[in-house]
């Protein structure tokens, strides 16, 4: 890295980085948005393109020996320029477009540094209700939002009424996850957008986020790294940790996140 910092040292710019990108989305957010679809067929916006064009120059200047992979940006070719053993940025402008798109509030802006194949650092923040999650290895998690300053967040003990399940608003396999929770005691579930599942659990609202259907790597590490700082993990289905780094990019297409217990 271009810096001989901690991850967590480089926290207080990523927030603002972060909440210029949200404020670069709300600028499209109350106005028709025209949508293209992406190879993949998955949508992308103005919003999208407007939060990258924020974030990009500025994790240059920051760490500028640090490659940056965005969604929006040209992964083949960010996949051929890393070492994913040497430390790289993971970005993902808009997660949750289709939420956007929906005007539910639930997208946020991910930015997460990668080293070792892990997420180390992470920030999300979701613009259109004013929250940020921030997490940095071994256990620094941390929220802000409209009725609290800063406060400190760790995953909890799943309640005895049962585990509470956050599962995808808008992707996903439900049939799979009925399977999955099938004779598991379950205390509610809550269909939620984007990595803001990740962040429920740090925050001790949930305790379970089963997945079941394709992710990307930028989908997933900011979320990742704020719960694990948070006392969480995400593993996929052989139980070993979801890790990064990987040619295409793609996640395996079961993963599990949970807090304690």
């Amino acid at each position: 890295m271009a810096t001989t910092s901690p991850p967590a040292a480089l926290l207080p710019r990523l927030y603002e980085i972060a909440r210029a990108a949200g404020a670069a989305i709300l600028s499209h957010y109350q106005t028709p948005t025209a949508v293209e679809l992406k190879a993949d067929g998955s949508p992308v916006t103005a919003a999208d393109r407007a939060a990258e064009a924020v974030i990009l120059p500025a994790l240059a200047a920051l760490t500028p020996a640090v490659p940056v992979v965005s969604e929006e940006a040209d992964p083949p070719a960010a996949a051929a320029a890393i070492d994913p053993d040497q430390p790289f940025w993971l970005v993902d402008p808009l997660d949750g477009t289709k939420e956007f798109l929906n005007r539910n509030g639930e997208f946020t802006v991910n930015i997460a540094l990668v080293q070792a194949r892990t997420p180390v650092l992470g920030v999300v923040y979701a613009p259109a209700i004013d929250r940020l999650f921030a997490g940095a290895l071994p256990g620094l998690a941390l929220m802000w939002g409209p009725e609290a300053a800063e406060q400190p967040i760790a995953v909890r003990t799943p309640p005895a009424t049962g585990v509470v399940v956050v599962e995808s608003r808008s992707h996903g396999d439900r049939a799979a996850i009925d399977r999955f929770l099938d004779g598991r005691p379950v205390g509610g579930r809550r269909a939620v957008g984007s990595s803001l599942k990740f962040c429920e659990i740090a925050r001790g609202a949930a305790d379970l986020y089963p997945r079941f259907g394709p992710t990307h790597e930028w989908d997933t590490a900011a979320g990742q790294a704020v719960l694990a700082a948070a006392g969480g993990r995400t593993v996929t289905e052989n139980g070993a940790p979801l890790g990064y780094g990987k040619a295409n990019f793609l996640n395996p297409p079961w993963f599990l996140a949970s807090g304690a217990g």
